[in-house]
């Protein structure tokens, strides 16, 4: 199959050529281009019918008009080619998931970070997934290690509804998913667990207190962060520290490149 770049040869200048974006996100059939370059403002078209010729299993074409924002962390697209549509079925790690890019936060690039985690899921484990969103932390845990339970709580109305619909289209029985703030979910649960993800990297640490207070003993905390690459992984331990005084740092992960030199990284830590 041919680049996009290679298809584009005859249609654009080299000068534009090279400045035609190097990758995007694929979110099941949709293409989710960062920016275009302003360059190319009246070249988008011709540069998104070309993917959709090349790749076939891109069904749309978008690009983000702003960074995700807001209370439910949610960003605004523009669809440029394709079918008009911002919802889609997106499949990952033996799971599937069907989701609005635009009313939900969902990024692809944790597709092996959640393998990762549901990987050091123990058998009969029960666990809690906080900011749980279309549920696919949960689903994936779900589908690939063997759980007792896991919790799910998620205060956007919307991801909410994905979540059962996901829930269900994965036939998954052992999900519980609650819609609202987890700090006031959590205290009507009462319940402790043996791990709590925590995939909210911006201000996750406000909400570490009432993690720690939901913890069974010898339990696991997966703290999920922004740290600079020279930083890394000092920062995100020192948010920790402010909130728990004796941990074991079990480990630290780059979950992948946010922006220039800043990282979403994860300390896996268990307070002793």
């Amino acid at each position: 199959m041919a680049s996009l770049k290679e298809y584009l040869k005859n249609k654009l200048s080299e000068n534009k050529l090279n400045l035609v974006p190097k990758s995007f996100d694929q979110i099941g059939s949709i293409a989710l281009f960062n920016e275009f370059p302003k360059e190319l403002k009246k070249e988008e078209k011709i540069i998104a019918d070309a993917l959709l010729r090349i790749n076939k299993s891109i069904k749309t074409v978008a690009i983000k008009k702003e960074k995700f924002s807001g209370k439910f962390r949610l960003q605004k697209i523009r669809i440029i080619a394709g079918k008009k549509t911002k919802e889609t079925t997106h499949k990952e790690n033996n799971i599937q998931l069907k989701l609005d890019i635009e009313k939900v936060y969902f990024t692809p690039r944790l597709s092996t970070e959640r393998l990762r985690i549901s990987s050091l899921v123990k058998p009969n484990e029960t666990v809690l997934v906080m900011f749980s969103g279309v549920s696919v932390f949960p689903i994936v845990i779900a589908k690939n290690s063997k759980p007792k339970e896991i919790y799910a709580v998620e205060i956007n109305p919307i991801a909410h509804k994905y979540s059962l619909e996901n829930i269900n289209l994965n036939k998954i029985s052992i999900i519980k998913a609650f819609k609202g703030d987890v700090k006031k979910i959590l205290p009507k649960i009462n319940k402790k667990f043996d791990r709590i993800i925590m995939p909210l990297p911006k201000d996750a640490e406000t909400f570490l207190d009432l993690a720690l207070k939901h913890l069974n003993k010898k339990g696991i905390i997966h703290f999920y962060d922004f740290s600079k690459e020279e930083e890394f992984p000092k920062s995100s331990i020192n948010k920790i520290k402010e909130h728990c005084k004796k941990f074991k740092i079990i480990n630290t992960v780059k979950c992948g490149q946010y922006a220039p030199r800043v990282y979403r990284v994860c300390i896996d830590f268990q307070p002793t």
